[in-house]
């Protein structure tokens, strides 16, 4: 019996591959692209006849959003590739 409670004594406990912080971090990433797509949408015309080249072709459009799309991508990265801090040892 006392063979038994050393076994469950010695499995390693079960952990998630990233800790809470980097998660925290993924979630805020996400959120960043999500705001470059957001910006990235519209430029619709109320005629489908008439073509707004300024409203389309905008700077929010074609160079902010991308860029906000790309640094929340690099975000991610850095979020899953950031070493968690150590606890302290008890």
């Amino acid at each position: 019996m006392a063979n038994n409670t050393k076994k469950q004594e010695m499995k390693p406990k079960a952990e998630f591959a990233l800790a809470k912080e980097n998660y925290y971090l993924l979630i805020i990433g996400f959120v960043i692209i999500i705001i470059g797509f957001l910006l990235m949408a519209g430029g619709k015309s109320e005629n489908p006849n008439v073509f707004n080249k300024d409203e389309i072709f905008s700077f929010r459009r074609i160079t902010l959003a991308p860029m906000i799309v790309l640094f929340g991508f690099v975000f991610e990265i850095y979020a899953i590739m950031k070493k968690p801090k150590e606890k302290e040892q008890e």
